[in-house]
């Protein structure tokens, strides 16, 4: 009856669309790392990866949304630092966002030197020797776990319990994130085709993972309230993050247009001179 209740009310509808709005904007770093981390194999189970890492993201945020009380806790100080020049307050949630932006990081970086290298070099080395189905889910896991918990702070922060009730708040967040996570399904496979198929677009989303782990870095600076000479480590707010990532997407599909076009006016004059 309370689950009826809460969905008759209109605020209840509004929180559960922003919600799946801003679960499916959080979601977009998740898809680029599973584009890039599928494409290393055999073009049969890319789908399939995708398909299973997304599903574990469901899982594990829906876990996480339901051990809340043990993510509340996470919060408290486990140890503090204090000097003249330096304070923090180091909680488990800022050491798993650190693990999670330096593992991102490292991923980024790796994936960025491979694709510089000689080709020569890769190009007889069997993709399973390369890297494997089960080694892809394991880093998928591993991010889907950071990323999970930007997804239920946000959520925990936009629904009120006091308004909903536990289980009317848990049910909205719950469905929301349900929805974020099909609309993400069906938009995988084009997003993860363009990506693969487009070399200067897959540098660029490598080139994003770099912005989005050094914006988890200084997040997990933000929340062990690292100050140093008297001055906080304030976040990067994502609006920017977002922004740039928008604005260069829309620069590179100009560029792409545009290479387009000439291609089509060099192949109409060499048609006119035969």
């Amino acid at each position: 009856m309370e689950i009826l209740h809460t969905f008759l009310l209109p605020s209840a509808w509004i929180a559960l669309l922003t919600l799946a709005f801003l679960e499916i904007v959080l979601g977009i770093d998740n898809i680029v790392f599973l584009s890039i981390m599928s494409s290393k194999l055999p073009e049969q189970q890319q789908a399939k990866a995708r398909t299973i890492g997304l599903s574990l993201a469901m899982f594990a945020r829906i876990a996480l949304l339901f051990g809340i009380s043990l993510l509340m806790q996470l919060t408290k100080p486990i140890l503090s630092f204090d000097t003249d020049w330096i304070y923090i307050s180091i909680t488990g949630q800022s050491i798993i966002i650190l693990l999670g932006g330096l593992f991102l990081l490292y991923k980024s970086v790796t994936e960025i030197h491979h694709k510089l290298e000689d080709s020569e070099k890769t190009e007889h080395i069997a993709p399973k020797k390369r890297i494997s189905f089960g080694n892809v889910i394991a880093q998928i896991i591993a991010l889907d776990i950071v990323f999970s918990f930007d997804s239920v702070l946000t959520a925990v922060g936009m629904v009120s319990f006091t308004e909903f009730g536990y289980t009317g708040a848990m049910t909205i967040m719950c469905t929301a994130v349900v929805i974020a996570v099909l609309v993400m399904m069906f938009f995988s496979n084009p997003v993860s085709k363009f990506v693969n198929t487009h070399p200067t677009i897959q540098m660029l989303a490598l080139s994003f993972l770099i912005l989005i782990a050094v914006m988890l870095l200084v997040e997990a600076a933000h929340l062990a309230h690292l100050t140093l000479f008297g001055s906080q480590v304030s976040e990067i707010p994502k609006g920017y993050i977002y922004f740039a990532i928008a604005f260069s997407l829309l620069v590179e599909v100009l560029n792409m247009k545009l290479s387009k076009k000439q291609k089509k006016s060099k192949n109409g004059k060499l048609k006119m001179k035969t």
